[in-house]
């Protein structure tokens, strides 16, 4: 790979961030609030994993890497559709995984799409993954390069520094997050603001 784990640690960071960003401003345009998605520190961490995964398994569309489905002699167009599918397909699997071993050990459900047309059991749904997946697919291919390449040219002591802090900080507060949750077989909610009334969206 083109770049070292170091590089790709802050870029981990930067994608959870977004994660948190993403599921905060869905939900406060649904349900009209924002609250802490169940961790203490703003990162979800799951987010910037399914892209490393992404990237060490497709690379980008731009840049494949050799053994994966993708080829640098497709077009363009048909790399983006060769990655969005295979964006799809992760996400799917990644969410009912994440959501069937959430439910076995908290005793409660994380998310439950069942109201949601074309769900594909209660913890995936073909809008929400073909939504992730092109938010993936399009990061990948425009800003993905362009960000690491950023990122590699700050390349000094203290970003090493805090790409190892901000690992420390993700990864544990990931374990922290989920120990509560476990024993209190309940979602470990630290703060919540309301931005809407939810009787002012009821007359919507």
């Amino acid at each position: 790979m083109k770049y070292n784990i170091l590089d790709l640690g802050i870029m981990v960071a930067i994608i959870s961030f977004l994660g948190f960003v993403v599921e905060n401003v869905w939900l406060a345009i649904t349900k009209g609030y924002m609250n802490n998605r169940n961790m203490n520190a703003p990162f979800l961490l799951g987010y910037g994993l399914v892209v490393l995964f992404l990237y060490f398994v497709l690379g980008t569309p731009a840049n494949p890497v050799k053994w994966g489905l993708l080829k640098k002699t497709y077009s363009k167009k048909i790399q983006y559709i060769v990655y969005f599918l295979c964006s799809f397909v992760v996400v799917c699997i990644g969410e009912i995984i994440l959501g069937t071993i959430v439910e076995w050990l908290c005793g409660f459900e994380y998310w439950n799409y069942s109201n949601i047309p074309m769900h594909i059991t209660k913890y995936t749904s073909i809008p929400t993954s073909t939504g992730f997946a092109t938010m993936i697919t399009f990061f990948m291919g425009e800003c993905f390069t362009p960000l690491m390449n950023w990122i590699t040219r700050l390349h000094s002591i203290w970003l090493r520094g805090i790409s190892v802090g901000l690992m420390v900080i993700m990864i544990s507060d990931f374990l922290i997050s989920f120990y509560h949750m476990i024993v209190e077989k309940d979602f470990y909610l630290k703060w919540k603001i309301v931005v809407r009334d939810n009787r002012e969206m009821t007359k919507i």
